[in-house]
């Protein structure tokens, strides 16, 4: 038995390894990095740090980790198991940590919460305008507009719908084909005022002017 804290072991190994927890003794260094462990397997498992190990594999995903820990959790995103449930409203959490982030919510500052992010507000009117976002059902990123959107989304799909009637390139945005237009036309009606050079395009015009201000971007 632990003369510190009482708890019993059938193995004196067993009782040896634990009373390293009550000791500053960390005689397992790894030789990496010089951190030091009060176990040879916490020592193990740090070290698939360095070697980019990874034994413990989801039979699920094939994802790989370097501790049992580490796998048993991964797989709560397969089987939905949510063992962290909040004490106010019984929300379930696969993770501690995101449960810990999810009590925020119930704060006297934040009382109104965002159902898909949790995150807390201390205004109803200020969680109105934070879930009125669009959201791309590819890669999560979210927008103010759906119009942004929109054009977003056509970096996944590929679609170019403003076609240029001289030499038929394609842009995803309207406002980059009227910008191309000017390649053919010739005008270029953004001007430096300072030096008055003309641009096809804004974005031109403004790398030019760093020119003049020292600015570096």
């Amino acid at each position: 038995m632990c003369k510190v804290c009482d708890r019993a072991y059938s193995h004196k190994r067993s009782l040896i390894a634990h009373q390293h927890i009550h000791s500053d003794e960390c005689s397992y260094t790894c030789d990496v990095c010089n951190k030091a462990f009060s176990r040879n397997r916490y020592l193990i498992i740090h070290q698939r740090v360095h070697s980019g190990e990874r034994p413990y594999v989801c039979d699920v995903c094939n994802k790989g980790f370097g501790s049992s820990s580490n796998l048993k959790m991964h797989k709560r995103i397969h089987s939905c198991e949510h063992p962290y449930a909040c004490n106010v409203c019984n929300k379930g959490f696969n993770y501690k940590g995101n449960l810990i982030k999810h009590m925020h919510i119930h704060s006297v500052k934040h009382p109104y919460s965002c159902e898909v992010c949790n995150k807390g507000f201390n205004k109803q009117s200020s969680l109105i305008r934070h879930e009125r976002h669009y959201v791309c059902d590819v890669c999560n990123k979210m927008f103010n507009h759906k119009g942004n959107l929109i054009v977003h989304q056509r970096i996944h799909s590929g679609e170019r719908p403003y076609v240029c009637n001289v030499c038929d390139k394609a842009f995803f945005r309207q406002s980059g084909l009227l910008a191309h237009k000017h390649t053919h036309s010739g005008e270029r009606p953004y001007v430096c005022d300072v030096c008055n050079k003309a641009f096809i395009t804004k974005g031109k015009l403004v790398s030019h002017k760093r020119i003049h201000s020292g600015e570096r971007p």
